[in-house]
């Protein structure tokens, strides 16, 4: 237990604390020199556009990959469950390869299926006269963010579909042999009986898929590196070329002070997230006890 708590304020606790404290300096991380100045960098957030172009992509990321990210793992997900599917297992760790394989290989790998020269995705959309001419996903200011959102997605849905994996497997057998008996067909046994016992575990997968991409780092940087023109540039990018980096209009030297305030706002807005999450989960649950109460009734 001792050795548990001793590594969380270690790696959990400390960078909490020191973020919140680091905030309220004037601090390029780099020399010893700090300058008390309160909460101006908080105040100075409110008009960076960089901080909110980058806040906003997090957001439009998080948005458009975690209902594909959900959906798809689930679909896969229940037609792996199926006991009449030969070679199941084989499947399942094909599908969870993308998510042990290293970012920079992946990254490196998706770069050449997109590249706008002699990538397979140009060829194959040109080939059935989709495009008449190559698209430079990872070059296009407009496309960027998007093909890394499904990058994203296709190399992380196999986590949550483990998840539901798990969930599906605690699904009594004899609830399903019960409606086939009544009669019942694939899709209504998926839609009276498979998908409201698994939505307990889907308010936790969707907090786990949604504070995970909301927080996107090294695929980002390992695609584009927030370019072009900023273009997928997410709020861990932000923060970590803020404090390490060249800041714009700041001498060229990093902001460490400036850095952890963003950090800390942004996340509150995850800790916001996840409080809303469990909120609605615990309503969610209060309705569904009071339903069953009614129909005992």
């Amino acid at each position: 237990m001792l050795p548990s708590l001793v590594l969380t304020a270690m790696f959990s606790l400390y960078p909490t604390v020191a973020s919140w404290y680091f905030s309220l300096f004037d601090w390029t991380g780099i020399n010893s020199t700090m300058y008390y100045i309160g909460v101006r960098n908080y105040v100075e957030l409110i008009h960076d556009q960089y901080f909110w172009g980058a806040f906003g992509r997090s957001v439009v990321f998080m948005v458009t990959s975690v209902p594909l990210e959900l959906g798809l793992s689930l679909v896969v997900a229940v037609i792996l469950n199926d006991r009449a599917l030969k070679l199941a297992p084989i499947y399942r760790t094909l599908f969870f390869i993308p998510v042990v394989t290293t970012t920079a290989i992946m990254s490196i790998v998706m770069s050449f299926v997109f590249s706008a020269y002699n990538g397979p995705a140009n060829a194959a959309l040109t080939s059935l006269h989709i495009t008449s001419r190559p698209i430079d996903f990872l070059g296009d200011p407009h496309t960027a963010l998007y093909t890394a959102v499904v990058i994203a997605v296709w190399k992380w849905f196999g986590q949550p579909m483990v998840y539901w994996l798990a969930g599906l497997q605690t699904i009594p057998d004899v609830l399903y042999e019960a409606a086939r008996v009544d009669g019942a067909g694939w899709w209504r046994i998926l839609r009276s009986i498979t998908l409201p016992l698994l939505a307990p575990f889907g308010v936790v997968i969707l907090l786990i898929v949604a504070v995970g991409n909301l927080q996107v780092f090294a695929l980002i940087q390992a695609l584009t590196n927030g370019g072009p023109f900023f273009s997928t540039e997410t709020m861990e990018l932000y923060i970590y070329r803020t404090a390490f980096a060249a800041t714009p209009g700041y001498m060229g030297q990093p902001r460490l002070g400036y850095a952890s305030a963003a950090g800390v706002v942004f996340g509150l807005c995850i800790m916001v997230l996840a409080i809303f999450q469990v909120l609605a989960f615990r309503r969610f649950r209060g309705g569904e006890a009071r339903g069953s109460s009614r129909g005992l009734a």
